[in-house]
């Protein structure tokens, strides 16, 4: 039997214990940076502010003492928002051991340092760390509908124990060693999601929706492989697959946020009305855009959700620009 504490009582937090929960054989603690919220958590057993209507088991310990949910557990499962993974590793590193392994399930590129999760994790802590990525909305998770992830890590042994310890009748995780590839497609979907939400919004209708996700999806491609991430990653789940779901699907934050942006509100105004959760794309563009930059890589679409995000531009010159762009080959 496993001991898993999962670090971020989030919406995607919730819905990985409930589905950890319910394949069973593990003993879980789910933290919350919130004394507040974890008293309601454990009062309530349920997770009212970011993911309402789905039962907390009452074996789930519940607790915002980082060192009650890390200390002698084998498996650390971080869901944090990217921007707070840096915070929460290094406050439990002290207390990390070698035979543990810590799973990074936030998808996002650190600003300033432009590191993937992953690598934050790895400037920490030298303890084995793997990626848990793919098209999953939260909410289907939970309610326990068949969703397929992908686990990355270097050493395929790690990939294989992670696939082993959360594959279950409703949730099938696949392995790949490229690392990169996954953590990239997972962070740079979200800001392609913002412009296909933008897109939405302005009513431009499914042409445009199809021609950003399928030149959003070479894009990402670009930028990955050259981080050392490989073509064929980005044409699986965590690449096409989570950037398909988050640019069409309902339930995407991303993409919400990209069409009220279409809509003409501002980004504050969307932002103050989220009740606390997070689109992931926001904070990571600025980022993407540094690590292209550093990199050589041409994102005309990532830059131009940028220049809406943080630079006032109108959603309808974007989209003119993008379109005024001069002719190339498709490849």
């Amino acid at each position: 039997m496993s001991r898993i504490a999962v670090l971020g009582a989030g919406a995607w937090g919730t819905a990985l214990t409930l589905s950890l929960a319910r394949r069973g054989g593990h003993q879980l603690r789910l933290w919350s940076h919130s004394s507040v919220q974890a008293e309601e958590l454990n009062e309530r057993r349920e997770n009212l502010r970011y993911l309402p209507g789905f039962a907390l088991p009452a074996d789930i310990l519940i607790t915002s003492d980082l060192k009650t949910a890390a200390s002698d557990v084998d498996i650390l499962l971080c869901v944090t928002p990217s921007q707070h993974l840096r915070d929460t590793i290094s406050q439990i590193a002290p207390l990390l051991t070698a035979n543990q392994v810590v799973i990074s399930a936030s998808k996002g590129i650190e600003e300033g340092s432009y590191l993937r999760m992953s690598q934050v994790i790895a400037s920490i802590t030298d303890i084995p760390c793997a990626v848990l990525s793919g098209p999953s909305f939260a909410q289907e998770v939970a309610a326990g509908s068949p969703t397929a992830l992908v686990a990355a890590a270097h050493d395929p042994h790690l990939a294989q124990m992670i696939q082993r310890e959360f594959s279950s009748p409703a949730l099938r995780v696949y392995t790949n060693d490229d690392v990169a590839g996954v953590e990239l497609g997972g962070a740079l979907k979200n800001v392609i999601a913002l412009a296909a939400g933008v897109v939405n919004g302005l009513n431009l209708g499914y042409n445009s929706a199809a021609a950003l996700i399928t030149r959003g999806i070479a894009e990402m491609t670009r930028l990955a492989v050259a981080c050392g991430g490989r073509p064929q990653t980005l044409a699986g789940l965590s690449g096409i697959g989570d950037l398909v779901l988050t640019c069409t699907g309902a339930l995407s934050r991303n993409r919400s946020v990209g069409i009220e942006l279409g809509r003409g509100r501002k980004l504050d105004d969307i932002l103050s009305g989220m009740g606390g959760k997070v689109a992931e794309g926001v904070r990571s563009t600025s980022a993407a855009l540094g690590l292209a930059a550093r990199y050589g890589v041409e994102m005309p679409i990532t830059e131009q959700v940028d220049a809406i995000l943080h630079h006032n531009k109108r959603p309808s010159d974007a989209i003119r620009e993008l379109m005024g762009r001069p002719g190339r080959d498709e490849h």
